[in-house]
């Protein structure tokens, strides 16, 4: 086998730090003007990112995988739900991304109406509640969800999805003295007076910038096992990686079941 070659070398040396370089531009984007926030959630508009990120990759392409046997946008599983799947490719890398189409309560969605139990602590009884059937509109808007979580694999709004309020690089301009821009849902009181969001800004910009303060504070913060395993779905990736906060998430459980 031909050995490479030192331009050869020097070739793959310049696209990786090609990449790296774009990782960092993208991760360093702001997008937080571009976000909603519904339910607790956070969600970044897809047409923003795409064009922000095309910007970077200009050759950038995208693929909706569909099922080989029904060549349907999604996969369906009687017992457990809808899947969608999105690739992206840019600069002959490609990451591969999927979620599941849930409804508002963050209950998987399924091609007909089902319902399920819950505890009622107050009533101390189950009680019953019901879970709509996906429409075309639920997949289509699961998709491109789906499309800016797989963005995010290569940088952009990738803070978002760790539980971050602002990209790294903005964080560390934050701890040198300088203001952080004020999130949109800051901004829209009106009822705050340039003085108040300041203050405000101000208070964010001290508070520790631990990559996994927030979702710490939201395990505390989980009312019931429901609540949790939401919790834990959402941020399913980042806590499979980092086995102390799986630790918390194993606590918390103990305390609520305990409890309850």
């Amino acid at each position: 086998m031909k050995n490479p070659t030192i331009d050869e070398n020097n070739i793959v040396e310049e696209n990786k730090n090609s990449r790296e370089d774009k990782f960092q531009q993208l991760y360093s984007l702001n997008v937080n003007d571009k976000c909603d926030n519904r339910n607790g959630y956070t969600y970044l508009s897809w047409g923003y990112a795409w064009a922000e990120f095309k910007k970077v990759y200009p050759n950038a392409t995208y693929n909706i995988v569909k099922d080989p046997q029904t060549h349907l946008p999604y996969f369906y599983d009687e017992n457990l739900g809808i899947m969608v799947y999105t690739e992206v490719t840019a600069d002959e890398l490609t990451y591969q991304m999927w979620l599941p189409v849930m409804d508002p309560s963050n209950k998987a969605m399924k091609l007909h109406q089902y319902t399920y139990q819950v505890w009622n602590k107050n009533l101390r009884q189950y009680e019953e509640r019901k879970v709509e059937a996906a429409s075309m509109f639920d997949i289509n808007k699961t998709i491109m969800r789906c499309l800016v979580k797989n963005l995010a694999m290569f940088g952009l709004g990738l803070y978002i999805f760790i539980g971050e309020d602002l990209p790294e690089s903005l964080d560390n301009t934050a701890q040198d003295g300088a203001l952080p821009q004020v999130p949109k849902q800051t901004r829209r009181r009106k009822s705050q007076t340039p003085q108040q969001q300041t203050q405000q800004a101000q208070a964010a910009s001290q508070q520790p910038q631990d990559r996994f303060t927030l979702i710490s504070q939201a395990i505390s913060a989980a009312a019931d096992t429901k609540a949790l395993v939401q919790l834990y779905q959402q941020h399913q990736n980042e806590v499979d990686a980092n086995p102390s906060i799986k630790a918390l998430f194993t606590a918390r459980k103990k305390e609520l079941l305990k409890a309850a």
